[in-house]
């Protein structure tokens, strides 16, 4: 997880390199940026479907392959256009981490400890931003975008690697499954779920792909000393996901928790609106509790996701939640990246308000089932 979000979501840290080599503007590297989510779109549901019938350590490792060598192709190219395609194979390759690992964990963990092991899992995705956040940014700034490029390149190779030699498929059992094989999409909460999922993208990355270029234009602060701020704010959201994903293991709860902390996103994006906009030195703090805050509920509906469908079809589950959440990841900077024109942040911050409430009003927290505190029966190895 950490070294495929380094890249699917770090890449906002190399805006000042793609502007720089490339002549780009703001809105242009934006959208840039975005076809690694892109490529996650039109193969999370594959990856998903593969995972359901081969199993997570081959997806995993051949996923990674590609994006690393899609990622080293991109050091080699200088024009956007090559450069977006071997961003959107990256992004192809990387989105088998996304339908795959969460499945691997449903198998391996029992019901009441699989909110803190999805916790785990999701740290990948702060810690690879905040992995990004501290070296794209001086690495760039001495070797140029293919320095950062092939860092990133050479991550995803040496992760495949590790899953070929280190990861092992749980067994495969049908007594637990919640819906005895068939569908769970024949009711609306899977529905509703990956819908609230999607909304709270929307303030994840309108704080995560702004983040850096805000302090340097909007607060005046060096390029390395951002990253290195919000490198540390990406260690408090890992910290955070932990302890929201225990929190749910305590509750016996992952949408109630998911609930909370959607309307408190929607809290703090109101508070930093106004901190943009009336120029307060104060926002650069509300923007590091955006930056942990936002990353909180990935987590939760992973494993809400997960436990619903069951194992059966948690690998297509979790990539129809993926698909959602990154169709409007894709979308969020390169729209944002438009209207803020003359560093008008304050409008894109106060754009990402309603998504979190109307997110938070919209989990079908009453059709919840409690998670089973009983192991795991399918927590045994594979032969």
């Amino acid at each position: 997880m950490v070294a495929g979000c380094a890249y699917q979501y770090g890449l906002p840290y190399l805006i000042p390199a793609l502007r720089a080599d490339a002549g780009l503007s703001l809105g242009r590297a934006a959208t840039l940026i975005s076809c690694p989510v892109a490529g996650l779109l039109v193969s999370l549901a594959l990856w998903g479907v593969a995972a359901d019938r081969w199993g997570e350590r081959v997806v995993l490792a051949t996923g990674l392959t590609i994006a690393g060598a899609a990622l080293l192709a991109a050091a080699t190219v200088h024009h956007p256009v090559p450069l977006g395609v071997c961003f959107f194979l990256a992004g192809a390759g990387g989105a088998s981490i996304h339908a795959a690992s969460g499945r691997l964990i449903l198998g391996w963990f029992a019901a009441h400890e699989r909110g803190l092991a999805m916790g785990v899992r999701q740290t990948g995705q702060p810690l690879g931003v905040g992995l990004a956040a501290l070296v794209l940014p001086p690495l760039a700034a001495g070797a140029g975008l293919a320095g950062g490029l092939v860092f990133l390149g050479c991550c995803c190779l040496a992760a495949a690697l590790l899953v070929a030699v280190l990861v092992r498929d749980p067994a495969r059992t049908e007594g637990d499954e919640p819906h005895g094989g068939r569908s769970p999409y024949r009711t609306s909460v899977l529905w509703r779920i990956h819908a609230a999922s999607a909304l709270l993208v929307v303030p994840q990355f309108t704080v995560s792909a702004f983040a850096l270029v805000y302090l340097v234009d909007a607060q005046g602060w060096n390029a390395g000393t951002a990253g290195r701020l919000l490198a540390a704010a990406q260690l408090g959201g890992a910290a955070a996901r932990l302890a929201v994903g225990h929190w749910s293991d305590r509750a016996g709860s992952r949408l109630r928790p998911m609930r909370v902390l959607a309307l408190g996103i929607g809290a703090v994006m109101l508070a930093l609106t106004i901190g943009a906009l009336a120029g307060w030195g104060a926002a650069t703090v509300i923007l590091v509790v955006a930056s942990v805050i936002t990353v909180t509920p990935n987590g939760l509906a992973f494993t809400a996701v997960a436990e619903y469908a069951g194992r059966t079809w948690a690998g297509r589950a979790l990539g129809f939640q993926n698909t959602g959440q990154n169709l409007l990841a894709a979308a969020t900077p390169p729209v944002l990246g438009s209207l803020i024109g003359g560093s008008d942040y304050g409008t894109a911050f106060a754009i990402a308000v309603a998504f979190p409430v109307v997110a938070g009003l919209l989990l079908p927290v009453r059709a919840e089932r409690a998670p089973a505190r009983t192991p795991s029966s399918a927590a045994t190895p594979a032969r």
